[in-house]
């Protein structure tokens, strides 16, 4: 199969302004759609075992789904990835308020973070395209301008790559990621994929979800994953409510270096994925807050545990907690983030 970037037209937004959407190919028929919508990847193709080609992602066929209420699925999330506690911090001795959008919280970058942003975007050599968004100064009220990009790239090693880089006017706080809910079966749940992550400490939270200030080993508890793990297995053990994970765990490369960060096999299927990251933490997600009212690609459902996110990332709350790796980006500096997921199977 040749290697290619095709671009249709998604839909319209309310204002009249053309939604695309781009189709990544390579040689081995790995297929990966993504709009500029929220720089959202909407499908990912790859084959099982058997050679069957299957979409592993969750979300929408229409662009319409994606105008309305979702939980981030496939987007680019920013300008702060994860929470930040009672939507505000202090910066160089200026307090700054932002949008809560998770009870008292600020989540993925507040009420219209970069998810629902539509990027500039431009087909590149190779089989990739760029995606460029410019976040105004006071955006959901974050301090400076940013100009963001990110660009999605698709390899003949059955890699699909997303860089991303930042510059600001002003000192503000930035943690970039991609929301994709992963199904490696393409269908039912994924309690039975079995995980393996490269951590061996995690950020424990409060009944809000924001981080304590500790950072706890993951020995003897339902957060280890230092071996290969069916990720419904301990469910019961970790308990809370809504059951599953919803955990940032520190990676052991600490961000210095792209370094693999996880790795998922679908027993059924065969399929893998593996996830390398610049980034020093990760988020785990298991689609605890999926409740049945999603109807995705095809009629299905999307029911609680019905995919899995992986999301590098700085620490959540780090503007809060100083002792957390830094993540305020100043003039003149640059962010860059590189994240790799490679497709195989076992």
């Amino acid at each position: 199969m040749k290697p290619s970037v095709t671009k249709t037209l998604f839909g319209k937004l309310r204002s009249g302004a053309a939604v695309e959407l781009f189709t990544l190919t390579n040689k081995n028929g790995i297929v990966v759609k993504v709009t500029n919508h929220g720089a959202t990847i909407t499908e990912i193709h790859t084959p099982d075992r058997e050679g069957k080609p299957g979409d592993i992602v969750l979300g929408f066929a229409t662009l319409e789904d994606y105008l309305g209420t979702h939980p981030y699925l496939g987007s680019t999330v920013g300008r702060y990835a994860n929470r930040i506690a009672l939507g505000r911090f202090t910066l160089d001795g200026k307090s700054y308020k932002l949008a809560k959008n998770d009870g008292a919280n600020c989540l993925h970058g507040g009420l219209r973070g970069f998810d629902k942003a539509l990027w500039k975007a431009t087909v590149l050599k190779g089989v990739a395209v760029q995606f460029d968004h410019s976040s105004p100064d006071n955006d959901e009220g974050f301090p400076g301008k940013l100009d963001v990009s990110v660009v999605f790239s698709l390899s003949d090693r059955n890699e699909l790559t997303l860089d991303y880089t930042a510059k600001t006017n002003k000192p503000t706080p930035v943690s970039l990621t991609n929301h994709t809910y992963f199904n490696l079966a393409c269908g039912g749940d994924i309690k039975a994929h079995k995980l393996i992550l490269a951590s061996d400490f995690y950020t424990p939270v409060n009944a809000d979800l924001i981080p304590t200030g500790e950072i706890r080993s993951v020995v003897k508890t339902a957060l280890d994953f230092t071996k290969p793990v069916p990720i419904g297995a301990r469910f019961t053990k970790l308990g809370g409510k809504p059951l599953g994970y919803d955990h940032n765990f520190v990676l052991r490369s600490g961000g210095r270096e792209l370094a693999i960060a996880a790795r998922v096999t679908d027993p059924k299927t065969g399929r893998v994925l593996e996830l390398c990251t610049t980034e020093p933490a990760l988020q785990f997600y298991t689609g605890n807050f999926l409740d049945g009212s999603l109807t995705g690609k095809g009629g299905v459902n999307y029911k609680q545990h019905t995919g899995f996110c992986l999301e590098p990332q700085r620490y959540p709350d780090s503007p809060n907690q100083p002792h957390f790796p830094n993540s305020i980006l100043r003039p003149g500096e640059t962010y860059r983030q590189t994240t790799t997921y490679r497709f195989t199977v076992a």
